[in-house]
């Protein structure tokens, strides 16, 4: 049997906080529900996922970089906060061949006005925001038919 296609889903700061952090914005799924619900679907899609989360930008940094070596598909990442901060994480983005597809739980350019400028979704293939814990699964779709 072929081996399926890897997506990675890198996960930023705070993220780990998900279901008690702000549910009111970020809703009540936990990222562990959230990789529940996504290995559910890569299994239906053909496709394998690999979820990592870091509150270190660092190590975000590497797993891209990592991302070509290891065979990945794509990568979709949230990179929480550093979203509207890291220079790096953009420069990691476009230094490599993978395509990124930033996601994001709420919609930041419905939020407060420092959220509106992602340094990580103008060097991203797409972004895909505002659809709760859905925009995983939507941003996973769109991975698995690129």
């Amino acid at each position: 049997m072929a081996e399926r296609p890897l997506i990675l889903v890198l996960n930023g700061p705070n993220l780990n906080l998900l279901g008690t952090r702000e549910p009111e914005v970020y809703g009540h799924d936990t990222l562990d529900d959230i990789a529940a619900r996504l290995d559910d679907q890569a299994q239906a899609l053909g496709v394998e996922i690999e979820l990592r989360q870091s509150n270190h930008e660092g190590h975000l940094i590497d797993w891209l970089h990592e991302a070509g070596a290891r065979g990945a598909k794509a990568v979709l990442l949230n990179p929480g906060g550093l979203t509207h901060t890291s220079v790096a994480l953009h420069d990691a983005i476009k230094a490599i061949a993978v395509p990124v597809i930033e996601v994001h739980l709420s919609n930041p350019h419905a939020r407060e006005p420092f959220r509106h400028k992602s340094f990580a979704g103008m060097a991203a293939k797409g972004t895909i925001a505002g659809f709760g814990a859905a925009s995983y699964a939507l941003a996973l779709d769109a991975a698995a038919k690129l």
